[in-house]
């Protein structure tokens, strides 16, 4: 992988953030996609990998979701042996971790998963972290690809989800989310997280956003206006894609009906530069929906210690002793 980062400068004619090697080699952009646990990151980044492969990139897909379920639609939901299952694995044997053991390819995209640990029995944002300081190991930056995408969870706040925003370890983050509340509340506190790294003089930015599921409601267009960033692409709520999405196939091909949707959301990937987003507040970001839809128009109503306890345990006798003034 490249080894010096180059930050994105308005005017750039190439229109891009790009990675360059020190000795003038390839470039590399290094691209974090964030979103709600099951709006569809999987699915997209699995299509738009493959589409850009058929495009003739070099696309390295790395999965950093505990579900390990990124390469799952790319490999016909063949389970993909994750590195950190697999490099345990090697060690108790006293063997060495190579990257054959963990990096795969389906017609010219390469994909590997971080994984994590079991439920209950450890972090998963510490096992992001142990993931990437074994991909350094086994010589991540020298590697040469046109893309590396990470697939990240975004319901979770914690520092190993956000480390490619605090550390500078991709150049750009793309948001997946849908017209629903909860998602588009999940990509306002990636828009948030890149706001508070900036200030402590990060250079992460915001590339924009991919509408998944789209039923022409318009709320996730709404809050790209308002946050300050573009939609890169809408797919929409069609039951053909929900299909072969659920069976594992992959419709970011050139020829499939959904070709064209595909290739438009790679150049638009591959061009779009960061932005530094504006979060919204709470009520903003409500405000983009009927008050009918989130309960907007319901008044707090203050709760008294009466309603919370029993009233006998509250007319109990004190044990407080009194003593009469002297």
């Amino acid at each position: 992988m490249n080894k010096a980062v180059t930050q994105y400068t308005p005017g750039n004619d190439e229109g891009s953030l790009l990675a360059s090697s020190d000795d003038g080699g390839s470039k590399t952009q290094i691209i974090a996609i964030y979103g709600k646990g099951g709006i569809g990151k999987s699915f997209t980044l699995a299509n738009l990998s493959y589409m850009m492969a058929q495009q003739g990139k070099k696309v390295l897909l790395i999965g950093c979701d505990p579900k390990s379920d990124t390469t799952s639609l790319l490999f016909g939901g063949k389970a993909c042996p994750t590195i950190i299952e697999t490099a345990s694995k090697k060690k108790a044997a006293g063997e060495e971790l190579v990257v054959g053991d963990v990096c795969f390819k389906r017609d010219g995209v390469f994909a590997m998963e971080l994984g994590g640990p079991e439920v209950g029995r450890g972090c998963g944002g510490r096992g992001i972290i142990h993931g990437f300081e074994t991909l350094e190991k086994l010589g991540f930056h020298d590697w040469d690809f046109d893309y590396v995408l990470l697939d990240f969870l975004g319901d979770v706040v914690c520092g190993g989800f956000g480390l490619p925003i605090a550390r500078d370890m991709c150049q750009k983050v793309i948001v997946v989310a849908s017209n629903d509340l909860q998602s588009l509340y999940v990509a306002n506190n990636v828009c948030s997280a890149v706001e508070y790294f900036r200030r402590l003089g990060g250079n992460v930015g915001v590339a924009g956003m991919v509408t998944n599921k789209d039923d022409g409601s318009g709320e996730a267009q709404a809050f790209c206006e308002a946050v300050g960033i573009p939609q890169l692409a809408a797919i929409p709520a069609d039951d053909d894609i929900r299909k072969k999405s659920a069976n594992y196939e992959i419709i970011g091909r050139p020829e499939s009906q959904w070709g064209s949707l595909f290739e438009g959301l790679a150049q638009q990937v591959a061009d779009a530069p960061p932005q530094q987003p504006t979060a919204l507040s709470q009520d903003d970001l409500l405000a983009l929906f009927d008050g009918d839809a989130v309960g907007r128009n319901v008044v707090l109503e203050p709760a008294s210690v009466e309603e919370l306890c029993n009233l006998e345990a509250l007319n109990r006798p004190s044990l407080e002793v009194i003593y009469d003034d002297v």
